[in-house]
């Protein structure tokens, strides 16, 4: 490590420890201030750790968790990012404020689609999981072969790491690469050759743009797809998911390969999340039943169906960024057999995209079929959100723009079970609030 670097990433461990101590937070500052006084300071821990970049879409967070615990039964310490802070300056910090390793330490870290060509500048990964692509932040992103790009212009920096792809996302099978490649996905049924709906992403093939038809479909356009033009198709999948036990909105049963396993976290789309961690667990030596032990453990994941008890209510803070994921969180909450109140709290600040037009293509009429006795609607775009509820044919609403004043309104919420949908940078101030009054350890990370 240069001088420079060992200045610099003095100066961001100082900053890190001051924000943590007396401001109750602060995962980018100290990349930030780290990076301004070392442009390259990633650089200096390309020796020190074995990198995985987790990246895509939806999934990155809860992955990249499972992953974690799922390698923690093998290595000593994996170092990661765990709030979710994945852009340059948030990896810049994970890596400075993490104990120094005595020998080469494992780092998995959930990176941005945008930010893949950034990190691979400096360290090579081992690694790459590719989990899915969607429309998301189309302000900074483009359509999804725009954002599929950016990933490859960093893959393009590491021909040799092995990716570890949604085989089920027909854009991962798109492109020719050098990499060696594993594919996971499901298995779990066949019918005959059907057509997806008109509205879903990636319809057509990227071969020859073609409409594609499938035999088997899990959500959006995943699933065992194929070209009737072109002969465009699926690829062999390594790892899969060949029965589906039990959903509810607070556990998940399924088999990989015929063997059976528990997440303590609902919905479809986590059970690929699962599957993903299942995968790059197995290509580092992982066994199964160390897979089996890690997914079932009870630790809970910054924003991603943290269950809150505030004064009785049992509160699933749920974070929604765009189409596919919000209708997965929907068709979840489905599945609750028990009475429950629903808010939803929408802001549009960079972290969350500008573009708040995404929430129109959620499918908020399904919840008008269940008997909710509460909704509630807040954040800086509460206007947009209302409006949507409305169309959806909502009829009564509370509305609370101050963030400060939710945690008040959802203790006179009448059920004891209350679902909140939040964006990121929502989530994040809820979550200020909980730890300042005492309902969650940490806040802002």
């Amino acid at each position: 490590m240069t001088v420079r670097s060992s200045f610099a990433e003095f100066a961001g461990r100082s900053s890190y420890w001051f924000l943590h101590t007396f401001m109750n937070g602060g995962s980018s500052l100290p990349g930030k201030l780290t990076l301004k006084l070392d442009p390259n300071i990633l650089q200096a821990f390309s020796k020190k750790y074995d990198l995985v970049i987790v990246t895509g879409t939806n999934g990155k967070t809860l992955t990249t968790a499972l992953s974690v615990r799922v390698l923690r039964e093998k290595y000593d310490q994996v170092l990661t990012n765990p709030t979710g802070s994945n852009m340059e300056q948030g990896i810049v910090t994970t890596f400075i404020t993490a104990p120094r390793p005595k020998k080469k330490g494992l780092a998995v870290l959930e990176v941005d689609e945008a930010n893949v060509v950034k990190v691979c500048k400096y360290i090579t990964p081992i690694a790459f999981v590719f989990t899915n692509i969607f429309r998301d932040q189309m302000d900074r992103y483009g359509e999804i072969y725009t954002t599929y790009n950016k990933i490859l212009k960093g893959v393009k920096l590491a021909p040799k790491a092995t990716i570890i792809a949604n085989g089920d996302e027909q854009l991962f099978n798109s492109k020719d690469l050098p990499n060696p490649i594993i594919y996971y996905g499901f298995n779990h049924e066949e019918k005959e050759p059907f057509n997806a709906p008109a509205n879903t992403d990636g319809l057509l093939c990227p071969k020859c743009q073609h409409i594609l038809k499938y035999r088997m479909r899990t959500y959006a356009g995943l699933g065992n797809y194929f070209c009737p033009n072109c002969g465009f198709h699926r690829p062999e999948l390594t790892y899969a998911v060949t029965k589906i036990d039990k959903l509810t909105p607070t556990h998940s049963t399924f088999e990989i390969d015929g063997q059976k396993y528990t997440i303590g976290i609902g919905g479809l789309y986590n059970i690929y999340n699962a599957l993903a961690a299942y995968s790059l667990g197995r290509f580092l030596g992982v066994s199964q039943a160390q897979i089996k032990d890690a997914f079932e453990s009870d630790e809970r994941v910054f924003g991603r169906q943290e269950v809150i008890n505030i004064d009785g209510k049992q509160v699933t803070l749920i974070l929604v960024k765009n189409p596919v994921g919000l209708n997965q969180v929907l068709d979840m909450i489905e599945t609750d057999d028990k009475p429950f109140s629903f808010a939803f709290l929408l802001n549009a600040n960079y972290a969350d995209g500008i573009d708040t037009s995404w929430i129109w293509d959620g499918d908020f009429e399904k919840l008008t079929q269940h008997q909710i006795p509460q909704y509630m609607t807040g954040g800086e775009r509460y206007k947009d959100i209302t409006t949507r509820l409305t169309m959806a044919g909502v009829k009564d609403m509370w509305h609370e723009p101050d963030l400060t004043q939710v945690i008040d309104k959802i203790k006179e919420m009448p059920t004891e079970h209350v679902y909140i949908l939040a964006t990121y940078t929502a989530v994040l101030q809820l979550r200020k609030q909980l730890a300042e009054k005492g309902y969650i350890k940490g806040g802002m990370d």
